[in-house]
Order: C-alpha cells, then structure tokens, then sequence
C-alpha cells in the first residue's frame, strides 16, 4: 500500500503536483505510478523554458518493464527541471515525493489547481486499477 501525500493535488495520469505558494508548482510522479512501472532507468526531462498547455506531454519515464509518457496537469512555463535525475533516475523509486521532483512550472492559470484531485479522490482512483 502507497502513501498518499494529503498536501498534495493529483492528476489522473499519476502526478503529483505541489503548490510552491509563489505562483510555481512542483511536479512529479506518485508512487502508485512508480510502483507500476518498476526499476526506473530513464528519465527525459523537459526543456528549461517550455510551455506546456495542460495535458501535453512533457516527457518519459522508462523502466525496465515499460517506458511511460509524462503529460502536464496544469498550464505553464517549465522554470527548472531536476537535473540529478539524468544521474539518477532511480531516486524516482527511492524517493517520488521528496528528492525526485521532475519539473518546476509557473502557472498560466492558478485556477488549474482546483481541477487537480486531493488526496483522498487520488486514493479512490488507485484503488480502482489494483
């Protein structure tokens, strides 16, 4: 059974969003998705500088199991991008909610946020797919 950060809003597609209380989010995957895809061994970042529209895709994780594309939940400027991930990707399954943020983004619309799901609305739907 994964842990559920209750400080954090969730996309459906299995990212974690955190809001930085500044105007940026940070990003990430849960650890539902890390769980489901195994031993992490690549990670593709997005540019420094990107724009994302919500719902495009931004990037890839790859497992030894499976590679899975990565999609925005919110609109914004990609502002830094964790880097330490090229080295080690597999912080991704030692550590999804504290070392292995993915990206930074400065929101288009804080109103994005309010169609994330909570914690207890992420729950339901993780346990709907075990």
């Amino acid at each position: 059974m994964s842990s559920i950060p209750p400080n954090l809003r969730y996309a459906e597609s299995h990212e974690w969003i955190q809001d930085n209380g500044d105007g940026t989010v940070t990003i990430g995957i849960t650890d539902h998705a890390q769980q489901s895809l195994g031993d992490v061994v690549f990670v593709e970042l997005p540019e420094v500088g990107a724009s994302l529209a919500k719902g495009d895709e931004f990037g890839v994780v790859e497992s030894v199991k499976a590679a899975s594309d990565l999609y925005a939940p919110v609109s914004g400027e990609v502002v830094e991008v964790n880097e330490a991930l090229e080295d080690a990707p597999e912080s991704i399954n030692e550590s999804p909610y504290e070392d292995a943020w993915i990206m930074k983004v400065r929101l288009e619309e804080d109103t994005d946020l309010d169609d994330l799901l909570d914690a207890d609305a992420y729950k339901a739907i993780t346990d709907a797919e075990e």
